[in-house]
C-alpha cells in the first residue's frame, strides 16, 4: 500500500466482504500501513469497518478510536471524474448505521464526501474544512442528544445550507414521533410509551390491550423485539433482557388476506416518496433478511410490480399521509418503514434518518432494483443540488417550542 493511503471507505469494503474477498489479507495490509506511518488514520478507519463487517464490534470501536485520536476529518473522493459538490457530513463515532450511511446513497456520484466526527473528546473545530453543503448525519439516540445540540449551537448563524437540521433529529424518537404524527389523516402509528422495568410491569398490570410489542430503548433491526400475547409473558421477557428502559405499544395485525405480512421501506427526499424495498414474510416481524426474498420467485415478482407501480399505487393511495409526515417532521431526508392496515391506511412502524438505503442486492436475482435505486440516488443528488443553491434550507430553528425535549 502507498505511504499516504487514501481512505477506501465503508461501501467498497462492504462490497468486498459480500463478494467473498479475503478480508484477512486486506486487514493485514491496512495494519501494516498503520504501523509504518503514525499518521495512517485512513488505514485505521478502514480497518474498523472490516472489524464491523466481521462481527467484531469491540475491535471495530477500539480501532476507530485510534483513528479518531489521529484525525477527526476524513475525505472520500469520487471514484471517477471531477468533484461536482463537496458534502460535509457531521457524524458521531460508531458503526456504519450509527449515522446516515451516505456512502451508499452517493455511489458513483461526483460528490466528495467529507466525514467530520464529533463527540466526547472530538470537539467542533474552530474552522470547518472547505465544503459546499452540510449534512447532519448523526442518528437519533439518547446518547447523541449532546452532539446534536453541539452541532446546532455551532451552526447557528452560519451562512451555508444544512440538510436535516440537527434540532429535528430527536423528534424521530418513537415516543415523540407517534405524538407528533397523531391524527394525521389516513395514518396509523400506535401510541408508544417509554417505561422503566417497573413501569413495564405496571403498564401490563393496569389492563394493557394485548397483544403488545416490547423492545429495549435504543434497539434497532428487531433486536430483542417481542410480541407478547398476554400479561404472563412480561416477566419472562424482562428476565431475559438486561435493558433498563423499554418501548411498549399495541400490536396491529397487518397481515394480508393470503396470510403474509408486507413491510416496505420508502424514503422521503425533500418530501418525495420513493420505494427502496418490499419485504414479504409469514412472520409479523418483517425485515428484508428474514423474509428470504432471494429464495422466493413469487415474492420478487410482487416486489418488482410494487416498485413499477409505486407512484400510481402505494404513493398515490397515501399521498395525504406522506405529505403530512414530511410537513410535521420537517426533515429533508428521512426513511420510513411502513405497511398498510387491513382497512387500507398507512401503517408507520418507524421513521429514521440512518436506516440502510442501498443498491447491494444481487442484480441477477433482483434485476428491477438497480434502476429503482438509481432513481433514489438521483433524487438524493438533486436534493443536494437544491440545498446547495438555496441558503438556509432547514437550518434555522422555528420560533417557540422546546424541540430538544420533543415539544413542538
Amino acid at each position: 500500500m502507498e505511504a499516504n493511503q487514501r481512505l477506501i471507505g465503508c461501501l467498497p469494503l462492504f462490497r468486498m466482504e459480500k463478494a467473498g474477498t479475503d478480508m484477512t489479507a486486506v486487514a493485514s495490509a491496512l495494519l501494516a500501513q498503520a504501523k509504518s506511518n503514525v499518521n495512517a488514520a485512513n488505514s485505521l478507519m478502514d480497518l474498523s469497518w472490516i472489524f464491523t463487517f466481521k462481527g467484531e464490534p469491540d475491535m471495530a470501536l477500539s480501532t476507530q478510536v485510534l483513528a479518531l485520536e489521529l484525525r477527526q476529518h476524513y475525505i472520500l473522493r469520487p471514484q471517477r471524474g471531477q468533484v461536482g459538490l463537496r458534502l460535509l457530513a457531521l457524524m458521531t463515532p460508531g458503526d456504519y448505521l450509527g449515522n446516515t450511511p451516505l456512502e451508499f446513497l452517493l455511489e458513483d456520484s461526483d460528490v466528495e464526501l467529507q466525514l467530520l466526527f464529533l463527540g466526547p473528546g472530538l470537539p467542533f473545530p474552530d474552522r470547518l474544512p472547505a465544503h459546499d453543503l452540510i449534512f447532519t448525519a448523526v442518528r437519533q439516540a439518547d446518547e447523541n442528544i449532546p452532539v446534536l445540540k453541539l452541532i446546532e449551537e455551532h451552526l447557528a448563524g452560519r451562512p451555508e445550507p444544512v440538510v436535516n437540521a440537527p434540532h429535528r433529529i430527536p423528534l424521530l424518537a418513537r415516543e415523540t414521533a407517534c405524538t407528533l404524527l397523531e391524527e394525521v389523516p389516513g395514518l396509523v402509528m400506535p401510541p408508544t410509551v417509554r417505561v422503566t422495568r417497573q413501569g413495564c410491569q405496571r403498564f401490563v398490570s393496569e389492563g394493557a390491550e394485548f397483544p403488545i410489542i416490547v423492545r429495549p430503548v435504543g434497539s434497532h433491526r428487531g433486536q430483542d423485539l417481542r410480541k407478547l400475547e398476554a400479561a404472563a409473558g412480561i416477566e419472562e421477557y424482562l428476565q431475559a433482557s438486561p435493558a433498563s428502559e423499554f418501548y411498549v405499544s399495541r400490536f396491529v395485525d397487518y397481515r394480508g388476506p393470503d396470510g403474509f405480512f408486507r413491510k416496505c421501506r420508502i424514503v422521503l427526499i425533500d418530501g418525495q416518496p420513493l420505494v427502496c424495498h418490499l419485504a414479504i414474510s409469514e412472520h409479523w416481524m418483517v425485515n428484508f433478511v428474514n423474509s428470504e426474498m432471494d429464495k422466493s420467485a413469487w415474492k420478487r415478482v410482487e416486489e418488482a410490480d410494487f416498485m413499477a407501480h409505486f407512484d400510481q399505487g402505494f404513493a398515490h393511495r397515501h399521498a395525504v399521509a406522506l405529505s403530512a409526515i414530511h410537513d410535521r417532521l420537517q426533515l429533508d431526508y428521512v426513511v420510513l418503514d411502513c405497511s398498510e392496515t387491513r382497512d387500507g391506511q398507512l401503517l408507520l412502524f418507524e421513521a429514521d434518518c440512518a436506516a440502510m438505503v442501498h443498491a447491494n442486492d444481487p442484480a441477477e436475482l433482483f434485476p428491477y432494483k438497480q434502476p429503482q435505486m438509481r432513481k433514489v440516488f438521483t433524487a438524493f443528488r438533486g436534493l443536494l443540488d437544491r440545498a446547495a443553491g438555496y441558503q438556509g434550507l432547514t437550518s434555522t430553528s422555528e420560533p417557540g417550542g422546546d424541540l430538544w425535549n420533543g415539544k413542538r
